[in-house]
C-alpha cells in the first residue's frame, strides 16, 4: 500500500510539475505590466479570469486587444496563448481571457463569458487606461468564433445576463482566424462536421435554431465592425467554406473586411513564413483602420 501510494504522489507531483511547466510565460517590452488571473466575472463557483498585459502609462489611453483561445470550445487555456509580440510593438494593451468549455456549461456560456470580459474592459478603462474606441477582439478557430460574436452583438444585450451594462459597446476591429461561423454547419453541414458543435449545444443539439442564435453569420449587419478574416483552403478542421462565406456576407451588406487566404494551409499550422505574412497583413488591416500609427 505505502508503495503505491507514494508512486500515486509521484504521478501526482509529476504532473502538476509537467502543467507547470507546459506554457512558457508572456514576455513583453521594458515598462510593460502584468496582472495576471484578473476575476473578470462570477457565474455561481466559477470565476472568469484574464491576464493583461499593460503599456507604459501616459496621457493618451491605449488600443486593447482581446485574444480568446480555441479548442471546439472543450478545450485550451488561456496559458497556451504567447505570442503577442506583434501587437505589443504597436503599443497595444492585451487582455488574454479564459472561457467556461463545453464540459462546464454548454452553449451560450462562452459566448456569455466573452462579452462579460468585453464590458469589463469597458468599465475598467480608465483606471487600466485604454481606449473603448479602440477595441479590437481577436481569436483562433473557436476563439475566432467568439471573437465574432463578441463584437458583432455590438449593442445587442441577449447574452449580458451575467454582466449588466448600460456603457455603449463599440468594437474598432474583429481579426477571425479560421473562425466558426454558422455553427450548425460545424455540426450537421454537408462538408466537415465536428462533435464539437453538438457537444457545445448540448440539450439543443437538434435546436437549428437556436444554433443560429450562437452563429456570427446571424449577426452581419452593415452596421458590423471592421474585420480581417484569415483561412487556410486546406483546413481539415473548420471548413474554409465558412469563412468564405462570411466574407461575402460583410461585403454584400458593404463593411470593410479583408480575407486572407492561405494556400495549402490547414487548421491553425501555417509555415512561419506564412504567420509572417499574416501577421504584417493585420497590422496593415489595423493602420487602414486608424487604430494605430
Amino acid at each position: 500500500m505505502k508503495k503505491i501510494l507514494f508512486a500515486c504522489f509521484l504521478f501526482s507531483a509529476a504532473a502538476s510539475f509537467a502543467q507547470d511547466s507546459v506554457y512558457k510565460k508572456v514576455e513583453y517590452p521594458a515598462g510593460f505590466s502584468e496582472k495576471i488571473d484578473v476575476v473578470y466575472t462570477k457565474v455561481e463557483d466559477w470565476e472568469g479570469r484574464m491576464d493583461l498585459y499593460l503599456p507604459p502609462s501616459t496621457n493618451a489611453p491605449t488600443p486593447v486587444i482581446i485574444n480568446i483561445h480555441g479548442g471546439g470550445w472543450n478545450k485550451g487555456v488561456k496559458e497556451s496563448q504567447t505570442g503577442f509580440n506583434t501587437f505589443f510593438k504597436l503599443g497595444f494593451a492585451v487582455a488574454n481571457i479564459e472561457y467556461r468549455l463545453s464540459q462546464q456549461a454548454p452553449a451560450p456560456a462562452a459566448v456569455q463569458d466573452t462579452r462579460c470580459a468585453l464590458i469589463y474592459l469597458i468599465k475598467h478603462a480608465k483606471e487600466l487606461n485604454i481606449d473603448v474606441n479602440r477595441i479590437v477582439i481577436m481569436g483562433g478557430s473557436a476563439g475566432g468564433h467568439l471573437a465574432l460574436m463578441g463584437g458583432l452583438l455590438a449593442n445587442d444585450h441577449r447574452f449580458d445576463n451575467n454582466c449588466p451594462v448600460t456603457e455603449n459597446i463599440k468594437i474598432a476591429a474583429i481579426i477571425d482566424k479560421y473562425g466558426i461561423s454558422d455553427v450548425w454547419d460545424w455540426g450537421y453541414g454537408p462538408r466537415i462536421t465536428s462533435k464539437s458543435a453538438k457537444q457545445w449545444l448540448g440539450d439543443k443539439a437538434a435546436d437549428q435554431a437556436f444554433a443560429a442564435t450562437v452563429s456570427p453569420m446571424t449577426y452581419v449587419t452593415k452596421n458590423s465592425p471592421p474585420t480581417f478574416i484569415v483561412h487556410g483552403d486546406a483546413d481539415p478542421t473548420v471548413p474554409y467554406q465558412q469563412s468564405v462565406d462570411l466574407h461575402k456576407k460583410f461585403m454584400s451588406v458593404g463593411v470593410k473586411t479583408e480575407f486572407m487566404t492561405v494556400e495549402g494551409g490547414v487548421h491553425g499550422k501555417f509555415p512561419a513564413d506564412k504567420n509572417s505574412e499574416v501577421n504584417k497583413a493585420i497590422v496593415n488591416f489595423l493602420k487602414e483602420l486608424k487604430i494605430v500609427n
